[in-house]
């Protein structure tokens, strides 16, 4: 296998017959800046939170075709000199060199590794050089491959060195998010070349985060705290943020909303069937208490755009909407969030403009008083408006408070990019986002987050396509496995509750994975789906029986 080229670097020189001191000429090689300074072939390089080497982030290249993800920057330098390359890296098959050097061109090369390493080669440019081309890349049909603190050290050749790391600003975007009787959760705005961020109650330091949130555990039930956020780095440490107010609830739930519980850091979420389809028809009181989010199925679309309506179906046999009422009301009481669904296969609701949005968040607030729902869940499944439905989920934010609970059902097409409708939904709205339970199925193969392509029914597929909106800026509690309860339930992609089980443990805690392991765990997941309780329900709720216990009982 000959070697190939990744990520190009050309350098500019100056002429003189003295070699200055020498200094790290590259620029953003650790990529903190995004990809500033770089140029990757296709489209296919991008930066990530993890893996790193050292900093908040690194270069992923995933080579796809007959690209090899190459990446590419400009720096000065100065003919008849030294330099020396180097770049720590991960993955299969990674490379690293320099081209148009003007004397002997030079390349190293990794077949893989699981941890980092660190690559190195030195070049003397030749008597006319002011410019060389160093690179990185991955090899065909590979797996994608990472780079992180590349540096190309030499005499200045006019372009200079990055300068030293600056105090990083401070955070913005300050809100409280979910509450308990004992908690508070937090989040805020990224803050560029921060890499950490110190929360304070009361100006004291509390803790330390990595991420863009944090909960405050610990406080006394109904009582009201203050708290700022600072972002850090190495070069120290930004004024406190403008502070924000948090309330605990009263007896674990919210006292804005006094009736909708908090969900708990892992849960079981079961789409409840208001129709018969030949599955089992149960009342909402049947479904069993291994369930934490039950969504009802599904909100009706009127004759206004963007509103909604909903109506129980007869053949569920409930006597009355306060039957109805009484039961969602008793879910509650036992610490379950009942939620509304929206959409569905063939449900259609249209929010494409200002009113249509306003339309949504009213109606949906007005049917969660009327029934008691905890909040709404999105399962368009026949399109969706980035822009406006943002604006409505705000707005039903505003209406409802904090303890909404909002989650979505995307297919798995929807969240194979952060350029997708959906998934750009679900980053505009995180701050409130309870979690996104995509759906494992009627979808065939699906490319993962190594640029695989990966057959539904396995460990494989679920974790690969969970590591996308993972790395793609979801927080690992607003993730979830979404799958059939039966094979009755979906045309395909059915899989055991034991293989459910096992993809769980694989992004949790990094055990029973197939072939694909995810760089990093998440133990912080937030659980499973199914469609539906009543499926489930006709195969003895094996499903709910096998995969409850199991995500109640994750790190």
């Amino acid at each position: 296998m000959a070697a190939l080229s990744a990520v190009a670097l050309t350098i500019t020189g100056l002429t003189g017959t003295a070699q200055a001191a020498d200094i790290n000429v590259a620029k953003n090689g650790g990529y903190e800046s995004g990809l500033s300074n770089w140029t990757c072939s296709a489209g296919s390089g991008t930066t990530v939170g993890s893996p790193v080497h050292a900093g908040a982030a690194a270069l992923q290249g995933t080579p796809s075709g007959l690209d090899n993800a190459k990446c590419s920057q400009s720096v000065a330098v100065q003919p008849n000199s030294t330099y020396t390359l180097s770049a720590w890296v991960q993955g299969s098959y990674v490379y690293l060199g320099a081209s148009g050097t003007g004397t002997t061109d030079v390349s190293t090369w990794t077949p893989g590794t699981s941890g980092w390493q660190q690559l190195s080669t030195r070049f003397t440019t030749g008597a006319s050089t002011r410019s060389v081309s160093v690179y990185t890349n991955g090899w065909y049909g590979q797996p994608a491959y990472y780079a992180d603190d590349l540096t190309l050290v030499g005499p200045d050749g006019g372009g200079g060195t990055d300068p030293g790391p600056q105090v990083p600003a401070t955070p913005g975007g300050l809100s409280v998010g979910s509450v308990t009787s004992s908690s508070v959760t937090l989040n805020w705005g990224a803050v560029s070349g921060a890499t950490g961020y110190n929360v304070y109650r009361a100006g004291t330091k509390v803790q330390s985060a990595t991420g863009t949130s944090a909960t405050v555990t610990g406080l006394a039930a109904n009582t009201s705290y203050q708290f700022q956020v600072s972002a850090t780095n190495s070069a120290g440490e930004s004024a406190k943020s403008t502070a924000v107010a948090g309330k605990t609830s009263a007896g674990g739930t919210d006292p804005g909303n006094p009736g909708n519980p908090s969900v708990p850091k892992h849960a079981v979420t079961g789409y409840w069937q208001n129709f018969n389809n030949g599955a089992t028809v149960q009342k909402i009181r049947d479904v069993p208490s291994q369930y934490d989010i039950i969504a009802v199925s599904f909100a009706n679309a009127t004759a206004t755009q963007g509103q909604l309506a909903f109506s129980l179906d007869p053949a569920v046999g409930y006597a009355s909407a306060a039957d109805f009422k009484a039961d969602i009301a008793a879910k509650k009481a036992a610490g379950k969030s009942v939620i509304l669904s929206v959409g569905g296969e063939t449900g259609s609701v249209s929010v494409s403009n200002d009113a249509s949005a306003t339309a949504f968040a009213n109606s949906a607030y007005s049917l969660m008083q009327e029934y008691g729902f905890s909040g709404i869940d999105i399962d368009l499944e026949n399109g969706l408006n980035s822009t406006y439905m943002t604006k409505a989920l705000r707005q039903l934010s505003a209406k409802a408070g904090p303890s909404l609970v909002l989650t979505m059902a995307p297919q798995t097409i929807d969240m194979q990019s952060t350029s997708g409708e959906y998934f750009k939904t679900a980053l505009a709205v995180k701050d409130i986002l309870t979690v996104v339970n995509m759906q494992y199925y009627n979808s065939g193969s699906m490319l993962g987050c190594d640029g695989k392509v990966y057959s539904q029914g396995s460990v494989d597929f679920i974790t690969a396509l969970a590591c996308i909106q993972l790395q793609g800026g979801l927080a690992p509690s607003q993730v979830g496995i979404g799958v059939p309860a039966s094979t009755r339930g979906a045309g395909s992609g059915y899989v055991a509750p034991s293989v459910v089980n096992n993809a769980l443990d694989c992004l949790a805690k990094g055990t029973n994975c197939g072939s694909f392991k995810p760089s990093t765990t998440y133990p912080g997941l937030r659980g499973a789906m199914t469609w539906s309780t009543n499926w489930d329900a006709t195969a003895g709720n094996a499903w709910s029986n096998a995969v409850g216990p199991h995500v109640h009982s994750l790190p």
